[in-house]
Formats: C-alpha cells, structure tokens, sequence
C-alpha cells in the first residue's frame, strides 16, 4: 500500500511529489505532467507571472525555472514574460529530476476502502493508498457559457480546447469573455490571420501596469510591496500569509476568492491586442444558434436592446469554475460527506485536508479555503509544503511502516 498517491502532475502535483518523494514516503504520481499547459494552451502564449514567482517547488529549491532558464542560455529576467513553451519544458525538466516516477495514466476514480482508499485507473489498475492527494488542475472546472452549451464542436469551443489556432486562418471568430485568456487568445488569433472580435459583458477592459523594479527605495516598497501575485498589501496578503486568509470567516473568503484579482490583460499584451482585435464592450449573450455562416449570437447592447451578430465560430474564454459536483473521479461516498465552504468547494484544515480523513486537495479548488494565490503557480510551494505535513501527521496516526 502506499502511502501517498497524488493524482495530477501539473505545477502542484509535481511540487507535492517532489517534497514527498524527498521525504521517503511511498509515493504515486498519476497523470501526463504539464497536461494543461501542453495540450491545452496555444504556441505564442506567454506567462503573465515574473519568472521567479513562476517556479515549482521542492525542498533544496535549486530547481528554479532561473536555473532552467540559465541551463538552457535562456533570458529569465524581471519585466520580460516567459513563453509558455519555456514554462512547459521546465516543468518536465523538474519532473525528471525532483519526482522518482509518474504513471501517464488517467485515474477513473476514488474509492474508499475501509480507513484508506483504492485509487483506479481508466487501464484497470486498482492502487491502494493511506491518503490521496487531487491536483486536478482547472481541465475539470471549465466553465462555458450556458447558451453555447447546446451548440455543436465545430461552431463553439473553450479557449482551453485549443493549442493551436492556425487552424481558424481566413475565419470569422468571437471570442467572449474580458480576461488574460481571452485576450490573448484574440490577439493570437488575429496573428494567425483569423478575423477576431471580443464580446465582453463588462464596459472597460482592464489592464495590467508593467512591473515595478525589484530595487526601489524603503519607503516605495512599503507602499506598494513586491510579492508573489504582483504589487500592493492586498496581493500581498493572498500571496504571502494564505494561512492567514483561511482564518477568516467563510463568507470573506468566498468573496476574495471570487473577485480579488479579477479580469485583466498583461500589460505586454495590449498594443497586440489594440491593434488588430474590436471589442464590443458592455454587451451580454442572451442565446447562441446555428446559422447558415456559422453562429447567430443574441446579445444585449449596454442600452438594454436586443442585437445579433453572426460569426463562423464562438470560443468561450471564460474560465473555470472550481465546483466538487463536477470532480466525476471522486466516489460519491465520499464526495457528498465532504464539508463545504460557498456550497462548491471543500472545507479544509490548515494542512488542506478536507473533512473526509486522509483526503487532500490542491490547485484552484482550494482558492475558496486559502485565497486567490491557489489560482497561480506561485501558491504551489506553499500547498506542498503544507500538505506534505498534512499527510505525515495523518501517517503519523493511523500507521506503523513495517
């Protein structure tokens, strides 16, 4: 049996496993690593994080994507945004060295078995453990908009559904939605010689303001302090001192997790952008069918009027939603004992254990718990660590290693 079986193999899975891997525990590591960001991410993108809030974590902390960057003689530089493609290699480049091994298969689902749990796998194997760890990722939470629901594959799409957009050359496409993901993903699509327009509910795009220097006087750090998510005392707090947020009342954290950091292009995105992509601001989709072209979208103007726009395509860049009713992989049984906080997301312990005993989870289903750095690379560290702990105090009383 083992001990821990860690199932995802993304930014926190791999730093999970990484720090118990390095503290001798039995381990399994289940996934494809960097699933999300290599298959679900299009060739051109950019990290919006600095590169070093940007790295996995482990317990010597030599593996940095600077150290990767400076193995490989590439830039790693303050202000200057990484490829997605360089953050993709350096997440494998970890894998290889900081995690023994990882099976590429798909875990189908989570069972309990009596004060432990069986682990099985869409290839029929059935792998018993103490205590699990999720880090599913976002893949399970995405989040389309309910009038395209219904609207056939080749008509509608999520931006995660794409890692290559050459394909949408010479088309008409609308792509909904006001954050990073959309739009550089117009952006990119106007590259690729698409005829692309975002529709945006809200009445202004917001904007990033390129870094501030790493070196400034005492007196303007204070103001306006460096931190993981960023610059200011309130990204400070979420990236910073997260066991803090968790202590605040469940209503706060609900509505930090719901609006701190919300929609926002990077600064390095918006002359791309401005340049080439129409934004129709202010204007909500009421209903989405087939046309003769493509797509007939109905939309309500910022007036309160009705309007239609056809288009060849829609992709819905908006998001993910973190929800346990759509983690299919975890066992009912368990999945309906599990305390909730904003009726979506699991209730933790300061080790994110949730109530079910030996069960623990990591990523963007734990931002609700701990805050928004759960939403970004940076809170991988923080989780690992944590977690790790987690799992050694739950070894610690309910078994003795042969």
């Amino acid at each position: 049996m083992y001990d821990l079986v860690v199932v995802g193999a993304g930014p926190y899975g791999l730093s999970i496993a990484a720090h118990a891997a390095a503290a001798g525990l039995r381990l399994r590591v289940l996934g494809r690593p960097m699933a999300s960001w290599r298959d679900h991410m299009p060739g051109g993108m950019f990290l919006k994080s600095e590169p070093w809030s940007s790295n996995l974590s482990e317990p010597t902390g030599d593996r940095t994507l600077s150290a990767y960057c400076a193995s490989r003689g590439l830039p790693a530089e303050h202000g200057k945004p990484i490829p997605i493609g360089t953050f993709t290699d350096y997440g494998l480049w970890f894998s290889e060295r900081a995690v023994p091994r990882i099976d590429e298969q798909t875990v189908a689902a989570v069972r309990p078995s009596g004060r432990a749990f069986v682990v099985a796998t869409e290839d029929g194997e059935t792998i018993p453990a103490r205590a699990v760890a999720l880090a599913v990722g976002v893949m399970p939470f995405v989040h389309r908009p309910e009038p395209l629901r219904t609207l056939p594959e080749g008509l509608a799409s999520h931006s995660s559904d794409h890692n290559d957009l050459s394909r949408f050359k010479g088309k008409d496409v609308t792509v909904i939605g006001a954050g990073q993901a959309a739009l550089e993903t117009a952006a990119l699509l106007a590259e690729e010689g698409a005829t692309p327009r975002v529709v945006a509910r809200s009445d202004r795009l917001n904007w990033n303001t390129p870094p501030q220097p790493l070196n400034r006087s005492l007196l303007r750090s204070l103001r306006d302090p460096h931190c993981g998510l960023g610059t200011g005392w309130p990204s400070w707090v979420w990236s910073e001192i997260p066991w803090a947020v968790r202590r605040l009342p469940s209503s706060t954290r609900v509505r930090i997790a719901d609006t701190a950091l919300g929609p926002a292009g990077a600064w390095w995105l918006r002359d791309r952008f401005e340049s080439g992509v129409p934004v129709m601001l202010g204007h909500r989709l009421r209903a989405a069918s087939p046309a003769a072209g493509g797509v007939r979208l109905d939309l309500t103007t910022p007036a309160g009027a009705r309007t239609a726009l056809e288009t060849e395509h829609v992709v819905a860049a908006t998001g993910f939603t973190p929800d346990l009713a759509r983690l299919e992989l975890l066992d009912p049984v368990v999945r309906d004992r599990l305390r909730r906080i904003g009726g979506r997301a699991p209730e933790l312990n300061g080790r994110f254990e949730s109530s079910y005993p030996g069960l623990f989870f990591a990523g963007l289903l734990t931002a609700p718990a701990f805050g928004p750095s759960m939403r970004f690379v940076y809170g991988a560290s923080f989780t690992a660590q944590r977690l790790l702990r987690g799992v050694q105090r739950r070894l610690g009383r309910t078994v003795v290693h042969a």
